[in-house]
């Protein structure tokens, strides 16, 4: 039990000056591993803590806005030498990083500040529905963390027929900003969904949502007869399609569900009356097409529309059915006292009747064998 204690008390006595030492190095200037700033200049107290009086003396250039850089320990304990910064706690430390903040301006922010700028005006429309092209690419820009202002156009020249544009922006309060590229000339067009192919199609296949990806394209291409993607699903090529084709309304075609000489069934139906008769297709067609039928019994060629697979419909001519009106009383004059003779009453005209109600009849001729 005396042996422990008096180790304890020999531990105790031997840490009190390594203590003593850490709590004068952790009270003296001791150098930051990372160092950010806003300023163009960094100052000692950005590289140093606890740098007393000196803190506010500029030492070195700081890096560009959304810049980072690096500055040797031997050239920091140069610059620090002659403003009387001792004792010195460099951690180790072989070099410092110097990062000066900055607010970035991306890319896609200029490019949406510019087509809010365009749209709906010089005929073009909605923002959403705009891309542009300029002439060399767009790098972010860094100003000043102070600098929170939208980008603002200063001169904006647009041309309607070619879509070539020259805009100048500038950003209010920032100085930064008046030394950037902040002219941007190039193209600004209207798109539209558009549906492109990724796998290979054959000729009378049935498009499918998943046999193409939707992406933006530019609205001048469905002059040449692009089709949207909402319009393409169910539609069947015209001819071998491969995968990155452009759908065009020039290559599909409602899926024919009736073929040429296929045996189809005709059907008649009006008001209480269906006939069916077996036919043929004279020609090939989709559902809502009007073809050609032959009646096998009859031998004679009628126009039906495709209702679905093997099966058209005869219209049927509805004639109208004529309807009476009541007879409207009528007031006659009366006679005048003076009249030596009374005058005749006329006589009422004799009312028409309507024809008899009558239904149409199907023209059986066609849908049932002649005698």
């Amino acid at each position: 039990m005396i042996r422990t204690a008096f180790t304890a008390v020999l531990l105790l006595a031997t840490a009190q000056p390594f203590a003593a030492r850490d709590a004068l190095a952790a009270s003296g200037p001791r150098l930051k591993e990372l160092v950010a700033v806003t300023a163009e200049l960094v100052r000692i107290g950005d590289l140093v803590d606890d740098a007393g009086i000196a803190a506010n003396i500029a030492v070195f250039r700081a890096p560009n806005l959304g810049e980072t850089g690096a500055v040797e320990v031997s050239r920091i304990a140069a610059a620090l030498a002659p403003h009387h910064i001792r004792n010195l706690d460099t951690a180790g430390l072989h070099e410092v990083v110097v990062t000066r903040l900055s607010r970035a301006i991306a890319v896609a922010e200029i490019e949406e500040r510019l087509i809010r700028a365009i749209a709906g005006r010089y005929g073009f429309g909605d923002a959403r529905n705009l891309a542009v092209a300029t002439d060399r690419p767009l790098q972010t820009l860094h100003v000043e963390v102070s600098a929170t202002a939208e980008l603002a156009v200063a001169r904006l020249h647009v041309d309607p027929r070619s879509g070539r544009f020259d805009v100048s922006f500038e950003l209010p309060g920032s100085a930064a900003a008046r030394r950037l590229p902040l002219r941007i000339t190039g193209t600004v067009s209207e798109t539209v969904e558009a549906a492109m192919l990724i796998r290979a199609v054959a000729r009378g296949d049935v498009i499918a949502a998943a046999d193409f990806v939707v992406e933006r394209r530019r609205k001048a291409e469905f002059i040449n007869g692009a089709i949207a993607a909402d319009q393409a699903v169910g539609l069947a090529a015209q001819r071998p399609l491969r995968p990155g084709e452009l759908l065009r309304a020039t290559d599909l075609a409602k899926p024919e569900v009736v073929r040429r000489n296929q045996s189809v069934t005709i059907v008649y139906q009006v008001p209480g009356i269906t006939l069916t008769v077996r036919g043929k297709a004279l020609e090939a067609g989709a559902v809502g097409d009007l073809i050609n039928v032959a009646n096998v019994q009859s031998n004679r060629t009628v126009q039906a529309t495709i209702e679905g697979p093997g099966r058209v419909a005869i219209a049927a001519a509805v004639r109208p059915i004529a309807v009476a009106s009541a007879p409207v009383a009528q007031d006659w004059p009366v006679a005048p006292p003076a009249a030596a003779a009374p005058a005749p009453m006329p006589q009422a005209s004799p009312m028409l009747q309507p024809a008899p109600p009558t239904l149409p009849l199907p023209s059986v001729s066609l849908l049932s064998r002649t005698p």
